[in-house]
């Protein structure tokens, strides 16, 4: 472990707790309706759509209401994504004339893409056409991440109002967003990324000549805008195939850097905003601090377990399937923080990590996507559990438990109870389907334990809505493409109509002053107990699985054992 290792961790730990503050009261600011610097330059730009789109900002929305404008608007925009894919042959800016996608994979893509899993079955430049990446995968990264943004937004309103009974609008909650929060943000982040060398560019693919005089397609195409939106709305669809480990979407140590801290800006900001939204700054921090101290926990053993001899390969740590210019800290931390946050994009290939360092990164998707997560979907993943808190702290002191002054009461424990445990069905059922059969084991590429984690991975990374795979398995064909659509639907809305309807039970119950036997929901009691709750509520349906992955191939690699 080199100095400038640790020298970079506290810069970037120190960044994180500076810009989250910041950003986090500007967001606020924008869900209040409150003036903003840019309300100049884009006021008149957010009128015009309303305008256009015939909506009334002012007027607001039942649960049921937001429910069902949030999920016509998600499903339409996917079917014209679907169409898009299996049409882009003849469509414009297609300059490598690249075929239509067939139904299966390109349903796969469009699902994924409109869950803010982007999880893809293909590789970018191989298979996409210019206007596919633009108009279709990055518009997406847009609306999927504004769209996890207004719920979480939503479901604050139904906590901390004190009566009434709508949660907002889902229109001008999604416009705001996009438009005062994921442009901005992005236009900035893509121009430092051309300067540092991604390219931004609607040229042909380049033709060059190797040393030893062979003939080289170098692709290019407008990249820079697509990753600055897929690491800021966690989003993770690269537009190469290789991901952030591409020298185009990640040049320099600069752009590493930064594309990791983008990944956790936008939710590490969203619990600052929950602390303002209530009134109370020490309840945002008190969900920071959870989600940062599984952070650290999380990162800490899988940074160890990466530096670690190899009894099996004999090497004195594990530099397989990372490059070299990022090296083990790097490739650990980004991949710590991408399946912390439900991004998905990699910079390291997560099918060569150590049992352990793989067992962490498939243990950070399984408990939820709470540990920061997704913009949006990993605060109000970590509200539901929450919610479990102060239900089992009431238990234990014998009193109705409250959060926020709002008791909380059989309707919204059964909605968290079903949010919570709607991916665990996707990921052990699907898991225990594709184990079964054989069109779900004839593509992985490696048997025993490992083989297991690789189908695991897959169906947990489709159902917490993450993108990444240990890419030692083949899923470009049928049985995977319906399968993990399936997946990645059911772990996004299966989530969020629970979150809302906790959010209209909520709204309209008054709030009761504290009383001396109201329990505290800030401060380091109650981090240590949410985090409890977390690990064995999230994490003990997992046990089995994990056992016979990542655990019990970990006892066999010390015994020198792989496969």
């Amino acid at each position: 472990m080199q100095a400038h290792d640790w020298i970079q961790l506290a810069i970037y730990l120190a960044a994180l707790f500076v810009l989250a503050p910041v950003l986090g009261k500007f967001m606020h600011q924008v869900f209040s309706g409150e003036r903003t610097f840019l309300a100049p330059l884009l006021g008149p730009a957010e009128r015009l759509i309303y305008k256009l789109g015939g909506v009334d900002a002012q007027r607001e929305m039942r649960w049921t209401g937001y429910v069902v404008a949030l999920l016509a608007f998600n499903v339409l925009g996917g079917l014209l994504t679907l169409a898009q894919l299996m049409t882009q042959a003849w469509l414009p800016l297609n300059p490598e004339h690249l075929p239509n996608l067939p139904f299966a994979l390109a349903l796969n893509t469009a699902v994924s893409f409109m869950t803010n899993t982007n999880w893809q079955a293909y590789s970018g430049e191989n298979t996409m056409s210019y206007l596919s990446q633009m108009a279709g995968l990055a518009v997406h990264n847009f609306t999927s991440a504004a769209t996890g943004i207004v719920v979480v937004i939503a479901l604050i309103r139904g906590l901390t109002r004190r009566s009434g009974d709508t949660v907002g609008n889902f229109w001008a909650d999604l416009v705001r967003c996009t438009l005062y929060i994921l442009l901005p943000l992005s236009l900035v982040f893509s121009v430092v990324l051309v300067q540092q060398g991604v390219p931004q560019t609607f040229q042909e693919y380049a033709a060059a000549k190797t040393i030893e005089g062979a003939e080289q397609i170098i692709p290019l195409g407008p990249a820079a805008s697509q990753i600055a939106i897929k690491q800021l709305g966690t989003n993770g669809g690269g537009f190469f195939g290789v991901n952030s480990a591409h020298p185009f979407e990640n040049p320099t140590p600069f752009t590493n850097f930064l594309e990791m801290l983008a990944i956790f800006v936008i939710p590490a900001g969203l619990t600052y905003t929950l602390g303002l939204m209530t009134g109370d700054r020490r309840q945002g921090w008190t969900i920071f601090g959870a989600m940062f101290a599984l952070f650290i926990m999380g990162f800490g053993l899988s940074w160890w377990a990466e530096m670690q001899p190899n009894p099996a390969t004999g090497l004195v740590s594990n530099m397989e399937g990372k490059e070299v210019r990022l090296g083990i800290m790097n490739s650990t931390l980004f991949s710590t923080i991408t399946t912390d946050a439900s991004c998905g994009a990699v910079n390291a290939m997560h099918d060569s990590l150590t049992p352990i360092a793989g067992g962490v990164a498939l243990v950070n998707m399984l408990l939820g996507e709470v540990i920061f997560g997704g913009v949006g979907a990993g605060l109000y993943g970590m509200l539901v559990f929450v919610i479990l808190t102060v239900f089992l702290a009431g238990l234990m002191v014998g009193r109705t438990p409250e959060y926020l002054g709002k008791k909380i009461e059989a309707r919204e424990v059964k909605w968290a109870v079903v949010a919570a445990l709607a991916p665990c069905v996707c990921i052990l059922l699907g898991t225990a389907i594709a184990a079964s059969v054989p069109a779900g084991s004839a593509t992985i590429n490696n048997q025993g334990a490992h083989g297991f984690s690789e189908i695991l991975y897959a169906f947990t990374s489709a159902a917490a809505n993450n993108g990444s795979a240990f890419a030692g398995i083949g899923v470009n064909n049928d049985f995977y493409n319906y399968a993990l659509a399936i997946c990645m639907f059911l772990g996004r809305f299966a989530v969020i109509v629970p979150v809302l309807a906790i959010a209209g039970s909520m709204v309209g119950k008054k709030i009761a002053p504290p009383s001396p036997g109201t329990f505290p929901t800030s401060g380091f009691t109650f981090i240590g107990l949410l985090i409890a709750v977390v690990l064995i509520v999230g994490g003990l349906n997992f046990f089995p699985a994990l056992s016979l992955g990542p655990i019990v191939e970990h006892l066999l690699m010390a015994a020198g054992r792989t496969f």
